[in-house]
């Protein structure tokens, strides 16, 4: 008699961690005062740690030469050699020379550059958990490569990411090469794809994304797991085919992420939560701002009410709370009460005195889309909150949207501090080292250029009023580019941008203008503005990333010349415009023309203040006031955030 006997199917479960992130770290004494002794402790060891980098750098530099003599066949068992210990043994230090020499010889071969020895720092610096701050020009680009290389060797999953889309699929192609060589998959998330697209993309070894996109897609990610950090009730759902997991995760988890323009996106961005939201009925959102705009009309300021520019918040006199009430008693429904009515009133005002056209936002195919005071750029899928974007699009006679109300919702800080390791890179952190260590445990490695740097910087010139800062520069632009010298001029908003063009054009002066409303022509505007005697106004668009290639005729007029018409609200952003000039050893000059009437004196509520006798005095001034501002409001945020989290955890998470 025989048996059959059946095999019970074999049951594969996940790894031990699906979905791998750090946990949220809690605040108290002991974490401050940890914090503060890890900090003495790398300042101390940092002598040590420049004698191991320097013998490190020779190590690399030592496997270049076996590496050169292997055809393919023999490079590629190298790179499997490599990747096999790292796999075993991690990433100690000889195994990321190897990884580093691998990844050098790999780019070498594939597009024809070799890191240089400064690179070779910057990348361990990073895999080390460290921002490295690169001089700009420096091939940051490149340099990342080492890092993402060696991680992805180890089997993480590993995220590079800017802060826009262009160069997220910039950097992918340009770098694709030389991961191909090492046997490593790269992926590239942008706007506009769908989830099938991610999730292929995060399953490559490597992906370029840009912080927007990874933050809102680990956002989606844990409304789809029910917001469980538990990989056990992941598995045991996934086992039942259980509705609790109501849809795969497009990511592998937070592994590493290497952050280019990490002061930017760490540090700039951090003011701006993350939310997810639906929508209200347009209709009803055109009725309430039509409502609320009719009843602030014709108020004013000093008189019915106080703007307080600091916090951006209006408070009504008792006359306007009058006022208020006695338009309002037509209405119907929640108008009749203080709160709403008030509420209503403040986001009408902010819409009718504060937002100001291309310079908070522009208006483009009917909508109203934010502009990032940061970058310059738009934000076409962000809103303003609480109506107040509904009553920007009445007052633009708009098609109006429905207003979001949130679904998830979670800051930067958080977001970043779940990675399991979080690097950087910049060519302006070390005015962030003390906020960057503070949020997120990341010191700063400075790194010394690879030529000697050759910008020269003029004296800045700070005039009365804002006409004669234009005519100052027009002149100056005229004489620059009539001798071939190519001339780029940087404004703060879009409106400075197209104030800059109307002077030039009324000059006669041959210019193109790169800002938030010709971003389409982003590429070819930044291709030519290296050209002889070329003239380009732009945003802080033209600031970080932006790589303007100059000829050798170019080079020998002294290069691109840097004229900033105004300064921003923070140092750092000033700097990434003179970046732009003089990189790599190429010669390069910046000049400054400022106005007593510009809008960051203004916004310091320095008006009046001084005269002209404090020049430059002032403007640091104003922008020490606007950076205190900025970091106060990111340090609000985060507590509100912690707190949140802390006070609805009974609830479930926020996100």
């Amino acid at each position: 008699m025989s048996e059959s006997v059946v095999a019970a199917p074999r049951l594969s479960l996940p790894g031990l961690r699906i979905y791998p992130e750090r946990p949220d770290s809690r605040g108290g004494w002991q974490r401050v005062v940890g914090s503060a002794a890890r900090q003495a402790g790398l300042q101390l060891l940092a002598p040590l740690q420049d004698i191991r980098s320097r013998r490190f750098v020779t190590s690399v530099n030592a496997l270049g030469p076996g590496l050169e003599q292997l055809d393919d066949s023999g490079f590629s068992q190298y790179i499997e050699q490599v990747r096999a210990d790292i796999v075993r043994s991690g990433l100690h230090n000889d195994a990321v020379a190897r990884a580093f020499a691998a990844t050098r010889e790999a780019a070498c071969r594939s597009i024809g550059l070799r890191h240089y020895d400064v690179q070779l720092l910057a990348g361990r610096a990073m895999l080390q958990g460290r921002i490295a701050e690169l001089e700009t020009g420096e091939g940051k680009t490149l340099t990342a490569t080492l890092a993402a290389a060696a991680a992805a060797f180890a089997g993480q999953s590993v995220h590079v990411i800017t802060v826009n889309d262009y160069l997220a699929q910039r950097d992918r192609e340009l770098m694709a090469p030389v991961y191909a060589a090492l046997g490593l998959g790269v992926g590239l998330v942008i706007g506009g794809m769908s989830a099938a697209e991610r999730r292929d993309a995060y399953r490559q070894n490597i992906t370029y994304c840009t912080n927007k996109e990874a933050a809102f897609d680990y956002l989606r990610d844990r409304m789809a797991l029910q917001n469980s950090n538990s990989s056990l009730r992941i598995k045991l759902s996934r086992i039942a085919h259980s509705p609790q997991v109501r849809a795969e995760p497009v990511m592998r988890g937070l592994q590493f992420a290497i952050v280019d323009e990490a002061d930017s996106v760490l540090i700039d961005e951090a003011r701006t939560p993350l939310i997810i939201s639906e929508r209200t009925d347009p209709d009803t959102e055109l009725k309430i701002a039509t409502e609320s705009l009719a009843i602030v009309a014709g108020l004013q300021e000093g008189e019915h009410y106080w703007y307080h520019g600091e916090q951006r918040q209006v408070r009504f006199t008792d006359q306007g709370a009058a006022a208020l009430l006695q338009r309002s008693q037509q209405l119907r429904g929640a108008w009749h009460g203080r709160l709403y009515r008030e509420a209503q009133a403040r986001n009408a005002v902010l819409a009718l005195h504060v937002f100001v056209r291309d310079q908070h936002y522009l208006v483009r195919d009917d909508k109203i889309e934010i502009i990032d005071e940061n970058t310059g750029r738009v934000m076409p899928d962000r809103s303003w909150g609480d109506g107040l974007h509904q009553m920007l699009e009445v007052k633009e006679s708009c098609r109006v949207t429905g207003q979001t109300i949130p679904l998830a919702q979670m800051t930067y800080q958080r977001f970043f501090r779940r990675y399991q390791r979080l690097a950087g890179m910049t060519g302006t952190a070390r005015e962030a080292a003390r906020e960057l260590w503070a949020v997120y445990r990341l010191p700063v490695a400075s790194i010394h250029t690879h030529r000697p740097l050759a910008r020269v910087y003029c004296k800045a010139e700070v005039l009365a009023d804002i006409d004669s800062k234009w005519q100052r520069i027009v002149t100056r632009t005229r004489e620059l580019s009539g001798r071939g010298v190519p001339v780029l001029i940087g404004t703060r908003s879009v409106a400075s941008s197209e104030l800059a063009s109307r002077y030039l054009q009324a000059a006669g002066v041959q210019h193109r203008v790169l800002n938030a409303a010709q971003d389409l022509h982003e590429a070819e505007i930044i291709a030519q503005a290296g050209n002889l005697g070329q003239v380009t106004v732009a945003t802080n668009m033209a600031g970080r990333g932006v790589d303007i290639r100059l000829s050798p005729e170019v080079q020998a007029l002294g290069g691109l010349h840097i004229i900033m018409s105004e300064r921003h609200d923070s140092g750092r952003i000033d700097r990434q415009l003179f970046g732009r000039c003089a990189r790599q050893g190429e010669p390069g000059q910046v000049e400054i023309y400022l106005s007593l009437e510009d809008a960051l004196i203004i916004d310091a509520g320095l008006a009046g203040a001084a005269g002209r006798s404090l020049g430059e005095r002032l403007f640091q001034r104003a922008q020490r006031t606007m950076e205190r501002r900025h970091r106060r409001a990111r340090r609000e945020l985060m507590r509100w955030d912690e707190h949140s989290g802390t006070a609805l955890s009974f609830a479930g998470r926020l996100e």
